[in-house]
């Protein structure tokens, strides 16, 4: 598979929705991780980050234009011990729940599907990353209508052991803008993972289409001793 650069990829596409990248830093030493939201809608865009316990929420950026908050306002990242949990919706507390009594990451998203906006069925985008004593792998999921058709659901589960230096994956919602807006389609791409943590949250940030980008996390985990650094920037502020 051709290693893609995430830079040409966000910058040629202006509505690649909601992203999440993970992968291992150039220098090995980091599980590296990334998830960035956008918005058409006045509120999709209304949102920021928030850090809570371990992991980040959604938010309302001005309550009182708050609309609908059912698919709009959720964790998106949660820790359960040596596991980061990475989604694109509400389904990660269902990760983490049932994986906290022993089920495994496919089993959980075996009780989801795709998300109920119709005509769009947004596909449900989801990572694990398991780090301990060294050792480091990932999944990566996603749950979507069988070409726009909602009595179906297609499952597809990634899982990736070893991750290679300065490598990893991205998936995210959309193929471009539309309408309706066309699910992601394949296997999550390769794409190469470039510099520190710092560097790449820029990168990212500028990346993204400047009108509709909303709000972005970006984590890198020490595979050596578990601690971590995380980034967030907001559009709102």
């Amino acid at each position: 598979m051709e290693k893609l650069s995430l830079q040409t990829e966000l910058k040629g596409n202006s509505y690649p929705g909601r992203g999440i990248v993970i992968g291992r830093s150039g220098d090995g030493k980091y599980a590296v991780t990334a998830y960035f939201i956008m918005g058409r809608s006045e509120n999709s865009r209304n949102r920021i980050f928030v850090e809570e316990a371990e992991g980040i929420r959604t938010q309302a950026f001005d309550e009182s234009k708050l609309s609908d908050p059912s698919l709009i306002i959720y964790a998106p990242v949660r820790v359960l011990g040596n596991k980061t949990i990475v989604t694109n919706g509400d389904q990660t507390d269902t990760i983490y729940e049932l994986m906290d009594k022993q089920q495994t990451f496919e089993q959980a998203l075996r009780t989801r599907e795709f998300e109920p906006d119709a005509p769009n069925y947004t596909p449900r985008i989801s990572g694990i990353m398991h780090v301990e004593n060294g050792s480091y792998n990932y999944a990566m999921s996603i749950l979507k209508s069988n070409n726009g058709n909602p009595e179906a659901c297609n499952r597809y589960t990634f899982a990736y052991e070893n991750p290679v230096s300065g490598e990893g994956h991205f998936i995210h919602t959309y193929m471009g803008d539309g309408n309706p807006l066309p699910s992601f389609e394949g296997e999550p791409k390769l794409v190469g993972i470039d510099g520190g943590i710092d560097e790449l949250t820029e990168m990212i940030w500028a990346s993204l289409n400047e009108e509709n980008k909303v709000s972005l996390f970006v984590r890198y985990i020490d595979i050596e001793s578990g601690s971590y650094e995380t980034r967030i920037v907001n559009k709102n502020k």
